[in-house]
């Protein structure tokens, strides 16, 4: 017959050495919250005190709480800021005036119904030169709020409607207030080739080809070739013109020609002379040696279609000490020798014929 054994009750410290090991057995197992933790986690998560309807409020705030960090990200949600926070000029421009006319009508418009377009900017890498914001576009509407804000006194119109972009490079700027004129307002002949070799002047191109190839991308390929002239126009008399955006394009093109024929100085010459007092007399001044070379000779060489008989070439004017300048003109006619200038005389023309004379007779 089996043995009976005397059952005996764990003692206080034999008890405490069981629940000790139960603990470090459920902790290895289960990890450290306890199970009965996770029951009440789960039962507080499918039982939220909220009702229905403010669960979906909070949720729908949420989505739309990222949805507005997202655009702002992106530039998509217009902001007011201070317009005398925003340089105008550092992008150079493509815009070098502005009708005195359209801006009245345009101040007055925004004056009735408010700004309908943000104007476009961006947060220089080197704002204590170029100013908190940068414009990109929207030079008219900016340059409206700043004569409505002094109309003012200063006291209204403070701030301005703007989009804060973004761009990945200094050349998309450009791009981007070059395209948003061409759409919106545009631009002079002259200020299409202005903005590409103003572009190459400030570093963002090394070349008119690539500036003109990258801010006019989406013109045609005739176009393109024109705006290279236009920016010739610009290199070469940009200091001088004071009437340039009033040049129609073939006005641009046939002085570009003038200037590709070697022109350039004579042409700042006469600019220099004589300050034009509006556009047509500006044109007036250039004319002579423009046509001047549309009527010159060309290098059978370079091909093209032929010149008539009839044309009279003549060669670049010769610059005297006294002011006067002498060229030398053929055609059909024959040979003239041909005097420019205020100094220039009857008794002049005169002297100079005995001396011819003198010079071609037999001794």
């Amino acid at each position: 017959m089996a043995r009976r054994r005397t059952l005996e009750a764990p003692s206080p410290e034999q008890l405490k050495e069981i629940e000790a090991g139960v603990d470090l057995d459920l902790s290895t197992r289960l990890g450290a919250r306890p199970p009965i933790a996770d029951v009440v986690a789960d039962a507080a998560m499918h039982n939220d005190p909220l009702p229905q309807a403010d669960r979906e409020e909070i949720a729908r705030n949420r989505a739309d709480a990222e949805r507005m960090r997202d655009a702002e990200d992106k530039g998509l949600v217009a902001v007011e800021i201070p317009i005398h926070d925003v340089t105008a000029d550092a992008l150079s421009r493509d815009r070098m005036s502005l009708d005195d006319e359209e801006m009245r009508e345009l101040a007055a418009s925004i004056s009735r119904n408010g700004l309908r377009l943000p104007i476009e900017v961006f947060e220089p890498a080197n704002p204590e030169a170029a100013g908190r914001y940068a414009l990109i576009s929207g030079f008219r509407r900016l340059a409206a709020f700043q004569n409505l804000n002094t109309a003012s006194g200063g006291a209204h119109w403070k701030t301005i409607p703007a989009f804060i972009r973004k761009p990945s490079s200094f050349a998309d700027t450009l791009v981007a207030m070059i395209e948003e004129n061409e759409v919106r307002a545009g631009l002079s002949q002259y200020e299409r080739g202005r903005a590409a070799a103003m572009a190459v002047y400030d570093g963002v191109f090394e070349t008119i080809d690539e500036a003109v190839s990258v801010l006019f991308r989406q013109a045609s390929k005739a176009k393109r070739s024109k705006i290279r002239s236009f920016a010739l126009i610009h290199e070469e008399l940009g200091d001088m013109l004071n009437y340039a955006t009033s040049m129609n394009e073939r006005q641009c093109l046939r002085l570009a020609s003038a200037l590709r024929g070697g022109f350039a100085e004579e042409l700042r010459g006469v600019l220099e002379e004589v300050r034009a007092k509006d556009a047509a007399e500006e044109w007036a001044l250039m004319l002579p040696l423009i046509e001047r070379v549309e009527g010159s000779e060309v290098d059978p060489s370079r091909g093209g279609r032929p010149k008539s008989k009839n044309t009279v070439a003549r060669s670049g004017r010769t610059e005297l000490a006294n002011g006067i300048s002498i060229e030398k003109e053929h055609g059909p006619n024959g040979w003239a020798i041909r005097f420019h200038g205020k100094n220039v005389t009857a008794d002049l023309v005169d002297a100079v014929m005995e001396n011819v004379r003198h010079l071609l007779e037999p001794i």
